[in-house]
């Protein structure tokens, strides 16, 4: 591990980018996006600095609500990941091999020699202010415009030998702290399975995740990665990394939704699906996708969710009124009104109770 790296002069240019960063910080520890829940806070830090070792002083994370798949790691230490992520990833040791990925950039100031090699001031500037501030102006699923996009990827496209060198760092981080070295792999191949679900969502899935902008070789570091761990056992803490972001995947689950992203959302919420299959809350939330979408079958398709969603754990109240809706729709009124009533006996409470009420009285 590297020694600790000392405050640059700020006198010199390095010092001048650290200032801008420090001022971006404090911008993102007033944001609205800044997700402030204490046992998934402890821990995603906890991951960080086992991870970090000698560093873990120098190192501040930071969760940002916004479900696009990203993390990155600025060179004064400052650590963003999204919810995005948060809400793919199945267990700790997978989170902890996106964050050991880019433990390694930091460690080899891979970030520091991109932007050494930006042209004028101005343009470095407008990176930081872009890359480390973009959740100022963040909602769901859209941070910057497009023009933003291909600033940050310009600056954030570390050659591929770079990309190999973290790659390879992140996983000796990820065995040194007791990981599971092969779920880095496995990190590649669910992001695959979602590209692969349609070739058009795939391309704006790269293009709108920094980390992935670059277009990495992505089955080759699968392949690599897999390769490089072996056989190699070691800690995987799903049921660990499940009861620290429960209370948050709710919003997480309905920012995926927002996305509209239909095909890739389908991928992501049956992957999840297969590793929890009494899932109730997410059965419920692949019902939402396919009444959401409204094509052709789909609303039966979101009623044979919903209804599967009925015999498993954790399955929210409002699964009742999406039912209502559709039996509605279809003028099964009978059926309404008691999904309807079972809403409001669940939720009686709801902002919406009123309105659900009247729906009722008209069926």
């Amino acid at each position: 591990m590297p020694p600790r790296f000392a405050h640059p002069d700020p006198a010199s240019d390095e010092g001048g980018w650290w200032s801008q960063m420090d001022r971006e910080e404090q911008r993102l520890r007033a944001s609205g996006f800044l997700i402030r829940d204490k046992a998934l806070n402890e821990m995603v830090s906890g991951i960080a600095c086992r991870l970090a070792g000698a560093h873990c002083p120098d190192l501040r994370v930071y969760l940002v609500r916004t479900p696009l798949f990203n993390a990155m790691m600025a060179p004064n230490g400052m650590m963003q990941i999204w919810s995005g992520l948060l809400l793919r990833m199945t267990n700790e040791a997978q989170l902890a091999a996106v964050i050991g990925h880019e433990m390694g950039h930091y460690l080899e100031r891979h970030s520091i020699d991109r932007i050494r090699s930006a042209k004028t001031a101005t343009a470095v500037g407008h990176y930081l202010g872009l890359a480390l501030g973009a959740v100022r102006s963040s909602n769901a699923g859209h941070f910057a415009n497009a023009a933003d996009i291909a600033l940050i990827a310009g600056f954030l496209s570390y050659g591929r030998d770079q990309e190999r060198e973290a790659d390879r760092i992140g996983l000796n981080l990820m065995t040194q702290a007791g990981y599971a070295p092969l779920e880095a792999s496995r990190v590649w191949e669910q992001m695959l399975e979602e590209v692969r679900a349609d070739p058009m969502e795939g391309e704006d899935f790269w293009r709108a995740s920094i980390l992935f902008a670059t277009h990495p070789p992505a089955r080759e570091r699968r392949e690599t990665l897999a390769e490089l761990a072996g056989s190699a056992g070691g800690r995987t803490g799903e049921a660990e990394y499940r009861a620290a972001l429960a209370a948050q995947r709710p919003a997480f689950v309905s920012d995926e939704l927002k996305r509209r992203k239909f095909l890739q959302t389908r991928v992501l919420f049956e992957r999840l699906l297969k590793a929890v299959p009494d899932d109730g809350e997410i059965q419920y939330a692949l019902g939402e996708a396919f009444r959401m979408r409204d094509g052709v079958g789909d609303a039966q398709s979101a009623l044979d969710a919903y209804r599967k969603a009925q015999a498993m754990r954790g399955s929210p109240p409002e699964l009742y009124r999406s039912m209502g809706l559709l039996e509605r729709q279809r003028g099964q009124h009978a059926e309404a009104r008691a999904s309807f009533a079972r809403y409001l006996e669940l939720k009686p409470g709801a902002s919406d109770a009123e309105l659900v009420r009247r729906y009722m009285a008209s069926e």
